[in-house]
């Protein structure tokens, strides 16, 4: 059979798993096989993480020979909740660039997503060696856009599409299931609706870190500050939402599906 399919390689699986793997998706007859052959030839460590075009005619040593070279694509994890600033490092890490471009990288990517906090839709993506940082933002925003319409737009009265984004950025920093988000959106509305601080740590994290990582970016590993003070809770921000009434001018993340979706049906 020389149907090509996609075949897809994660960052940090083991030859073990990815023979698994591909004798599982059809594509070798023996995971054994290719977990012996690959050390045998010393090339195990070679196999690169990516998207690769396979088809099941292929011989053994041909289908290691693809997975040793550049990928068709490269992919990318975006995890829930994350600032734009902890994005750009995977994006920078995941799709390989060099350390000489990724100061270039980095700064295209945070200029052309100033205000776009919250848009940035975390899933898995796949992209061509080589991608710039706007067509990135494109395939982020644009996926955005796709699944804000699969939700609706049936918004709460009084409140805007901005507005439910601050909301299910700060849903998906406090919430840890599924199910307590929905619970989660409707605290934080029948606290706007009664004029009551929303008190939302994950606020106040984000403005500290505005503070103390903004001036050094680059591998800043305290965006998410977990003790807070007391000296925190009073910090000067609009998103201290201890000390100033009402929603956080902007997203504080990037929320996932299901946070967003909690905050269009809250409970």
């Amino acid at each position: 059979d020389t149907t090509e399919k996609r075949f897809i390689v994660s960052k940090g699986l083991s030859a073990t798993q990815i023979g698994q793997k591909l004798y599982d998706e059809g594509l070798i007859r023996n995971p054994l096989a290719f977990k012996i052959y690959v050390q045998v030839k010393g090339i195990a460590k070679k196999i690169q993480p990516g998207m690769f075009s396979l088809s099941a005619g292929q011989p053994l040593s041909e289908v290691v020979k693809r997975l040793t070279r550049n990928p068709d694509e490269l992919v990318v994890k975006i995890p829930e909740g994350l600032r734009r600033e902890e994005v750009v490092e995977i994006l920078i890490s995941s799709l390989e660039i060099d350390e000489e471009e990724s100061s270039n990288f980095r700064t295209e990517f945070l200029r052309k997503t100033e205000g776009k906090e919250g848009y940035l839709f975390p899933d898995t993506y796949y992209f061509l060696p080589g991608t710039d940082a706007g067509m990135v933002v494109s395939r982020l925003t644009g996926t955005f856009q796709q699944k804000i319409k699969e939700i609706g737009n049936k918004y709460s009265a009084g409140y805007s599409l901005n507005d439910v984004v601050i909301l299910a950025s700060l849903i998906e920093r406090e919430a840890i299931t599924t199910e307590e988000r929905p619970v989660v959106a409707g605290i934080l509305y029948n606290r706007l609706k009664d004029n009551w601080p929303l008190q939302v740590d994950a606020a106040v994290q984000y403005a500290v870190a505005n503070d103390n990582c903004k001036l050094k970016i680059k591998n800043c590993n305290d965006w998410w500050p977990k003790n807070l003070t007391k000296e925190d809770l009073e910090i000067n921000s609009p998103y201290n939402t201890y000390r100033f009434g009402g929603m956080p001018p902007a997203p504080i993340s990037n929320p996932g599906f299901e946070s967003l979706k909690a905050a269009v049906n809250p409970v």
